[in-house]
């Protein structure tokens, strides 16, 4: 089943941001254009190059009014372990939220369950708390954090423009398409 058009279900949780422990719930996602990241485990491979690569577009996204959230099945105090302790993860200014209960990674359907470790999925989140985009990758295949800045635009012109579209490879300020019984065919 699809979670594109679906609220984000209630959930609770610690996360670790700049040095304290915060309080994130699905309420927390309201009135802002959200990212949400999940990957498998602190502590590994493919993870700390997929966050720094986020943290790296983070500036950009909060210009663009976005706040971002990782998260995984390890614990807050995991996150700020892994955050003192690695110059990569060391870098991060946005929450990393714990999940040790799965909650929130079953939630997001990406909880691998014979693991108990999150899959590699992005969320794009509405200031509705509606889910607008998700990507799910294998476990050893990585992210580029840049195309997200391209989807927040797109999805942030779809909300601002009802009846135009972005065709494929959009940039902002380039064409977009107005859907109607003319233009079926003629593409």
């Amino acid at each position: 089943m699809s979670l594109i058009g679906k609220e984000v279900l209630p959930f609770s949780a610690k996360a670790y941001k700049n040095g304290e422990f915060i309080d994130v719930t699905e309420q927390s996602l309201k009135g802002q254009w959200s990212i949400f990241c999940f990957y498998p485990a602190d502590f590994t491979f493919v993870c700390p190059t997929e966050l720094e690569d986020l943290q790296n577009e983070y500036a950009t996204l909060k210009e663009l009014g976005v706040e971002v959230y990782s998260v995984s099945t390890d614990t807050h105090f995991t996150h700020k372990g892994w955050h003192d302790s690695s110059p990569t993860i060391g870098k991060i200014t946005y929450a990393m939220i714990g999940d040790p209960s799965q909650k929130i990674s079953r939630n997001f359907e990406v909880l691998n369950e014979e693991d108990g470790l999150a899959d590699r999925g992005t969320f794009i989140i509405d200031p509705d708390g509606v889910i607008q985009t998700v990507e799910i990758s294998a476990g050893g295949i990585g992210r580029d954090a840049s195309i997200l800045v391209n989807k927040i635009k797109a999805a942030q012109y779809v909300r601002n423009n009802p009846g135009e579209v972005c065709p494929a490879k959009w940039q902002e300020g380039s064409e977009t398409l107005k859907p109607s019984l003319d233009l079926v065919g003629k593409i």
